[in-house]
């Protein structure tokens, strides 16, 4: 009975120990002792004069007296002070913005110089890569590379943003003279939609802007080919959409002959549910309903799919039984774009009904993925953390986010959910200065990625970008400036830059894909260019989500055809019903919030870096 005795009172003033180390310090994590969540970070209260909470979610944490601020070094706090806090110089914000600009223009030009008239560029190899005809079944290179010039295609709106007037002609002019979809050629749908009839509608929409907020970007002899050619492109992906019992398009389509016969019955929801603003864009334009009709029936017909518990739809479903095969829910891969699109949808065409379902998953994500105390940004508990549940029952189905869900942040930005985004911005942002890039999964129960690959993404960025705009605290320009280091340092090779194979020794795979020019030097572009016409012209942008610029304005919210009929012309289509009772409006609201040094201080302690 004595070694009992003996080893409870060890543990016993242990445990005395550790108590007092935490009330006299409260460093809790920083000193080694066993993280209370997911990597074992707290943040103290950010919330600035006159801030609201946000929107409510459930949570999972209890509410108390944060105990952050006690027992800081003074020395530590004002490095950090002097490093986020303070002002960003405008000669060193000119400086960043001119490297952005220099990482965009050496990408760019190794395609033109090594890879053009093929899709994407080979960087280490100075070459150039179309699609797998060897091996059909290599979807990871087919389902993007259809041997239209993708990478020239989508950099189109990226050259007009960056104000070269000069090479935004003439690609524009080598698109239309050089670029056809009479292909022998299967595709995704969705990566179709999003990178090549996006990049199409936004270039378009600049030549024939009558106020050219971007310089001269007049084509001469322009007769609107490039919204011909997006027509022909939504025209060869239309057949996805028909022989399904459900509305819900295959994934893939051969842009010459249509459906292939062996095609998969399964697909993704935000493969299947992210195409309304490209397809509604292109339907308003033209006057013809076909198209957004057919992205809007896919959309509903989801939307009817999701559970009646929780509200939840899963990441991959059966398009002829309507049967949930992926019961996951998350923000991540196979679901992001689906809500980013409710919303941006009903930016762009004002439907109502958009917004009162975006509402409604919004509402069904803060109440079952939604992990962490109630309050983002005061409180005891874990901070927030969106995890990937079953969506009949809201469990919690594994330990991994991937590095997708990082685009979420700036999400809740265009909602005016800022204080929770700068909260959940912040754990990515940690993630990217432990290994200078995302791994594409990271598991948060281990700290440790789950797969190793950085294919140069965006999504950080993104969010990064949109949380700047809503705060303007230079914190967001000293994380552009880590990101903008990171990607030279690590992925810049002889031709380009180069995908990550593994961020932990730094190995990369030969490839460049297009949405490193078309997004990621964008927003980092943007990030630093704060007179950009994109923030001064008076127009309201907004961004799809391969990142092509659309403005929003009157006649993108005019549909000719509504009063006529709710038919498409061209096509014997019957849409479902779909109702949602969530009538919460978004808060519009604009903070300031102050990041304290402290903040800057637990994000390093969040990554071991202390």
């Amino acid at each position: 009975m004595r070694w009992r005795a003996l080893v409870l009172a060890l543990v016993l003033l242990r445990l005395g120990l550790q108590a007092l180390l935490w009330l006299l310090l409260g460093l809790g994590p920083g000193l080694g002792l066993p993280p209370r969540g997911p990597l074992g970070l707290a943040l103290q209260r950010l919330r600035g004069p006159g801030a609201g909470p946000g929107a409510a979610g459930s949570g999972r944490g209890a509410c108390g007296r944060a105990h952050w601020a006690a027992g800081l070094r003074r020395g530590r706090t004002d490095e950090y002070e002097r490093r986020y806090s303070g002002a960003f110089p405008a000669a060193l914000r000119a400086r960043m913005r001119d490297r952005a600009r220099g990482m965009f223009v050496f990408g760019y030009d190794n395609y033109m110089a090594h890879a053009f008239p093929q899709d994407e560029l080979n960087p280490i190899h100075c070459r150039g890569r179309g699609p797998d005809r060897r091996d059909p079944s290599n979807l990871n290179i087919n389902d993007v590379l259809g041997n239209y010039s993708l990478t020239l295609v989508d950099a189109l709106d990226t050259l007009a943003i960056m104000g070269n007037s000069s090479e935004f002609r003439k690609a524009v002019r080598l698109v239309i003279d050089t670029v056809s979809f009479d292909k022998d050629s299967t595709v995704q749908v969705f990566e179709a939609t999003i990178r090549v009839l996006g990049s199409l509608l936004s270039a378009h929409r600049i030549i024939t802007d009558a106020r050219q907020p971007f310089g001269d970007m007049t084509v001469k002899g322009y007769d609107n080919e490039l919204l011909h050619m997006a027509r022909d492109l939504a025209v060869r992906l239309l057949p996805a959409f028909e022989n399904t019992r459900t509305g819900i398009p295959y994934p893939r389509v051969n842009l010459k002959t249509g459906v292939p016969p062996d095609s998969n019955n399964e697909t993704c929801t935000a493969g299947a549910g992210s195409l309304l603003v490209e397809f509604g864009i292109l339907s308003r334009l033209l006057g013809d309903s076909t198209f957004e009709w057919v992205a809007r029936r896919a959309v509903k017909a989801l939307w009817d799919l999701r559970s009646n518990d929780t509200g939840l739809l899963g990441n991959v479903v059966n398009i002829q039984t309507g049967h949930w095969v992926g019961r996951q829910s998350g923000l991540g891969a196979g679901l992001d774009s689906f809500y980013e699109y409710l919303l941006k949808a009903y930016i762009l065409f004002g439907e109502e009904e958009d917004l009162r379902m975006f509402n409604a998953a919004y509402r069904s994500i803060q109440s079952y993925l939604r992990r962490g105390r109630e309050a983002c940004n005061e409180g005891e508990g874990d901070p927030p953390l969106y995890v990937n549940v079953n969506m009949f029952s809201g469990q919690l189905m594994n330990t991994w986010i991937d590095s997708l869900q990082a685009f979420f942040p700036g999400l809740q930005v265009l909602i005016g959910d800022v204080e929770d985004a700068i909260c959940l911005h912040a754990f990515y942002y940690a993630i990217w200065r432990r290994y200078g890039a995302l791994p594409e999964r990271f598991n948060w129960q281990l700290q440790a990625p789950d797969v190793l690959f950085y294919p140069l993404r965006p999504e950080l960025v993104e969010s990064t970008y949109l949380l700047y705009q809503a705060t303007k605290n230079p914190f967001y320009l000293h994380v552009g400036m880590d990101i903008l280091q990171s990607l030279e340092q690590h992925t810049r090779v002889k031709c380009g830059y180069a995908t990550l194979h593994h961020v932990i020794n730094k190995s990369k795979e030969d490839r460049m894909e297009s949405f490193f020019l078309s997004e990621t030097c964008k927003y980092l572009y943007l990030l630093f260019d704060e007179e950009n016409p994109v923030h001064q012209s008076g127009t309201r942008y907004m961004f799809t989500t391969e990142g092509h610029v659309v403005s929003v304005d009157e006649p993108l919210r005019e549909s000719p055809w509504k009063d006529i009929s709710p038919e498409p012309r061209s096509h014997e289509l019957r849409a479902p019903n779909s109702s949602s009772n969530c009538n919460r409006v978004p808060d519009e609201r604009r903070y300031t919030l102050p990041l304290k040094s402290v903040y800057m201080r637990q994000i390093d302690q969040m990554v071991g870096l202390i």
